[in-house]
C-alpha cells in the first residue's frame, strides 16, 4: 500500500511497530491501558471492535501470547494498516482484521461469539459537544451510533460468562453501566487520574455477561506525578509492557 504521510512508532517499550497515519488519529495512552487490562488465556478468542491501525491489539497480542484476536474497523484505510501491522510484528497468525462496522451490529460480521471484547469507543457522539475534529480524526471521535450502539455490539460479541472490557470518558459510566446491564454485571472499574489527587478523566470498566457479583470500585490509576516526572512508575510500567492492569 502507499505510505504516504504514513509514521512507523515503538509502543509496549519497543516491542511491538505500529505504522499509522501521521496526520490522523493516533495511538495513545488509552490504546495502552486497555491492552494492558486484557487478561485473556491462551487459545481464547478476543475480538476488539473498532480497533484503527491495531494499536490495543498488537499490544494486547505482545502481552498476551497464545490468545487469538479478531480486530473489526471500518475505515478501510485503517483496517488495511492494522492487517498490515500484524503481519509487521509476526502476529499474523492469531491476529485478523475485518471491516465492518460497529453499527451495523455483530450479527452482520457472521462470527461466532467471542471469549472476550475489548473496546475503546468514540468519545462523543453529538457533534454540538465539541469543536469538530480533523476529517482524518472523526471516525475516531464521533460515535455515529451513540455509545449504545458499542454496548449493544459488545453484548451480542461475547458468550455468556464472558468479559468485556471499555475505556471511556469518566463522565459516561453511568451510561455505560446502563447500557451494558441487565445482561451483564459483575462491573469492575478502574477510574484513571491524571494525578494521584485529581478527578479520574477515564474508567476501564470490566463487566461480566450474565455475571451477578457485586460492583467493585477499585483504586485509581494516576497517569502523571506532579513532582516532574513525565509517568508514575506504575504507569510507565505498563506502558513499557512490564506490568498489566490487575482485576
Amino acid at each position: 500500500m502507499d505510505h504516504t504521510g504514513i509514521s512507523e512508532d515503538r509502543v509496549l517499550g519497543g516491542r511491538v511497530r505500529l505504522r499509522q497515519r501521521a496526520d490522523g488519529y493516533r495511538a495513545g495512552m488509552d490504546a495502552a491501558l486497555l491492552a494492558a487490562a486484557c487478561d485473556s488465556l491462551p487459545a481464547q478468542r478476543v475480538i476488539e471492535p473498532g480497533c484503527g491501525v491495531g494499536g490495543a491489539l498488537l499490544a494486547a497480542a505482545a502481552r498476551r501470547p497464545g490468545v487469538l484476536f479478531q480486530g473489526v474497523e471500518r475505515d478501510p484505510a485503517a483496517a488495511a494498516l492494522a492487517a498490515e501491522n500484524a503481519a509487521l510484528n509476526g502476529f499474523e497468525d492469531r491476529v485478523s482484521i475485518l471491516q465492518g462496522d460497529v453499527e451495523a451490529g455483530f450479527r452482520t460480521l457472521a462470527l461466532p461469539v467471542f471469549d472476550a471484547v475489548m473496546a475503546n469507543p468514540p468519545f462523543f457522539d453529538d457533534p454540538a459537544a465539541l469543536r469538530a475534529p480533523a476529517p482524518a480524526k472523526s471516525g475516531a471521535w464521533m460515535a455515529d451510533g451513540g455509545l449504545a450502539a458499542w454496548t449493544g455490539f459488545c453484548l451480542k460479541a461475547v458468550r455468556e460468562g464472558g468479559t468485556i472490557t471499555l475505556i471511556h470518558r469518566a463522565d459516561r459510566l453511568a451510561d455505560i453501566l446502563a447500557g451494558l446491564g441487565p445482561k451483564a454485571g459483575s462491573f469492575r472499574i478502574r477510574p484513571i487520574a491524571p494525578f494521584a489527587d485529581a478527578p479520574a478523566k477515564r474508567v476501564i470498566v470490566r463487566a461480566v455477561k450474565t455475571g451477578k457479583a457485586p460492583l467493585v470500585l477499585l483504586p485509581a490509576l494516576a497517569l502523571h506525578d506532579r513532582e516532574g516526572g513525565k509517568h508514575t512508575a506504575e504507569a510507565e510500567a505498563i506502558l513499557r509492557g512490564e506490568a498489566a492492569l490487575a482485576w
